[in-house]
């Protein structure tokens, strides 16, 4: 068996910009202490949420770098460095691994694509050059190619590749990877509106958009899942629904940082190409954040 990175709910965090748009790390920081007060269970730190494709190299090991240290320890920090280029892919793990995250997250090649035995070769190319557990990050809406369980099954027999985060929407599929696998590949939920779904496939928990904004609840539905109180945490997840739904309104992370916003934490802008909420959109998002008694002024 693998050692399992974490338990629990991960918060995929967002980057908080100034209104300029350069990398606010002083918030970054305080944000971290907020989540790990609030209960999250490690820290994704320059994955999707995070902006990572519109922050330069320099941007990006910098905010890793602060982020293993401003952690200090307290949760695992797990650094996304994944790329459609291998060899680049390669370079951002090392440089991750020196800067003393926990683990990495990899996506799956986008744009360029690949085969399933591209696949194998990419992620099996990365694994061969790290010291550090990895954890797939399939999420084919954004990349447009998705990892098959035959795959999975291939990929899990690398010692370095201990999990994935499984964002393909497909519940069967992902029953037929955890029955292929077993216990060679963890699953993670990265939908939050599947954690208790995945969590009765045998899901280690979930890396979270939710937690951005709810940590503790986040945490909470895992927790209580793992307890035995399976009805607590379902019920949990539904109540959460329509916060969920209210957080991907339109493309991640627009909608959290927005909320995030308004619950007064200025987290700035997203990077262009992402924009702003409509209005419309702004008064579903809000009046959700009102309905769970969010809108609160945290820290500016």
């Amino acid at each position: 068996m693998k050692n399992t990175i974490f338990t629990g709910a991960a918060v995929a965090i967002v980057t908080p910009m100034h209104a300029d748009g350069t990398v606010d790390l002083d918030k970054l920081g305080r944000f971290i202490d907020f989540q790990i007060q609030g209960g999250t269970d490690a820290i994704v730190i320059c994955a999707t949420t995070g902006e990572s494709s519109t922050l330069t190299h320099e941007e990006h090991i910098e905010a890793i770098r602060y982020a293993v240290q401003k952690t200090a320890g307290r949760v695992p920090v797990i650094a996304g460095t994944g790329s459609n280029d291998t060899a680049y892919a390669v370079k951002l793990s090392l440089e991750a691994q020196k800067a003393g995250v926990d683990a990495l997250l990899c996506v799956t090649p986008y744009y360029n694509k690949t085969s399933q035995a591209g696949l194998v070769a990419h992620f099996t190319y990365i694994a061969d050059r790290v010291d550090l557990p990895i954890i797939l990050y399939n999420v084919p809406s954004r990349t447009g190619v998705n990892i098959k369980p035959e795959t999975y099954l291939t990929l899990s027999k690398h010692p370095n590749i201990v999990a994935t985060k499984e964002a393909n929407g497909d519940i069967t599929s992902v029953a037929r990877t955890a029955a292929l696998c077993g216990d060679d590949l963890a699953i993670y939920s990265g939908n939050d509106d599947q954690i208790v779904p995945l969590l009765s496939l045998g899901a280690k928990g979930v890396i979270s958009v939710l937690s951005n904004v709810m940590p503790q609840k986040a945490h909470d539905i895992c927790a209580r899942y793992f307890a035995g109180d399976v009805e607590g945490s379902r019920r949990l997840q539904l109540e959460l629904i329509s916060l969920i739904d209210a957080l991907f309104i339109t493309v991640n992370p627009i909608p959290v940082k927005a909320a995030l916003n308004l619950m007064g934490f200025d987290m700035g802008p997203c990077r262009l190409p992402l924009t702003d909420l409509s209005e419309q959109e702004e008064s579903i998002l809000k009046a959700e954040l009102e309905k769970h008694h969010l809108l609160q002024k945290v820290f500016s």
